[in-house]
């Protein structure tokens, strides 16, 4: 297993970020590397469990914080919501820096939780996770990379998925054999991350954002919600073949959604299915 490349441990709160406020944050060690963050009034005064959504390619990043503020005030938790750049990231759904001098994203979340604790005192150590398409494709590739860092995985319309098979390359699947990624995958450890798959259920169109082909087609199926049902299918079965727990995964249709986040959002109670599926351990939380 390859070890987390930055300290997770948090300190004590220092109030450099606002409470109540959505506010846009760069790391230090990185400038160019851009997150929203949202600590709540409801948040302990430290070890609050912290929230990471990820944008899709709309890159809509504060959306994300603002749609999903009032829920960390109703939990306690410290919300964060990454930006990741196209210019700066590239294959960012993929774990891939996609070009010389891009950033890997998720060693760019391992640094960007890092820097939330230590400013406010979050629990960095295990992180609840949630992705809209492309940032689903980036939560369920995470938590497959970095098991020990995800405390639960909830998966948004993603348009394709990793499929917990060694026998094909990644990101069709886990193998890394060659040296073609520094990622490395072992489905004993996260097998044990619990993940669940959220689809509307109108998502069926093969618009020009989904990756399509006749292999992929075949293999996960022709739209979001065969995709996201096949892959829970496929992760249960793995987790049975070894004696793990299945109930882990879940798969759930929200009733007249579409490919949309702001509807999903607004119209389709996604912020509750989320932070319902969240497994936060009891919060003393203090007004």
């Amino acid at each position: 297993m390859h070890p987390i490349p930055v300290n997770a441990l948090a300190a004590p709160r220092r109030l450099r970020a606002p409470v109540g406020k959505v506010v846009q944050q760069s790391l230090p060690q990185h400038p160019q590397v851009e997150y929203f963050l949202y600590v709540p009034r409801t948040a302990p005064a430290r070890d609050a469990p912290m929230v990471v959504s990820v944008h899709g390619i709309a890159r809509n990043a504060v959306e994300h914080a603002f749609r999903f503020r009032d829920w960390a005030e109703r939990t306690g938790c410290v919300l964060v919501a990454p930006l990741f750049r196209r210019d700066r990231f590239g294959q960012y759904q993929q774990l891939l820096p996609g070009g010389a001098g891009l950033l890997r994203a998720d060693l760019m979340l391992h640094a960007i939780a890092d820097e939330v604790a230590r400013i406010t005192g979050a629990d960095a150590g295990r992180l609840h996770m949630f992705g809209f398409s492309g940032g689903g494709q980036f939560v369920h590739r995470f938590a497959m990379a970095w098991p020990e860092r995800v405390a639960t995985a909830v998966v948004g319309a993603a348009g394709w998925y990793t499929a917990p098979d060694p026998a094909r390359r990644y990101p069709w699947g886990l193998g890394v054999e060659g040296g073609s990624t520094e990622l490395r995958f072992e489905p004993e450890r996260f097998l044990k991350v619990p993940a669940h798959v959220i689809v509307g259920a109108r998502d069926v169109e093969r618009d020009p954002a989904l990756r399509k082909s006749k292999r992929l087609d075949r293999l996960q199926g022709r739209n979001r919600v065969e995709r996201g049902r096949r892959w829970i299918e496929a992760m249960r079965a793995a987790a049975e073949s070894r004696g793990l727990d299945a109930e882990k995964f879940s798969f759930t249709e929200l009733p007249g959604a579409d490919h949309s986040f702001t509807a999903a959002a607004t119209r389709w109670g996604l912020g509750e299915q989320v932070f319902g599926l969240f497994e936060f351990e009891a919060l003393h939380v203090s007004a």
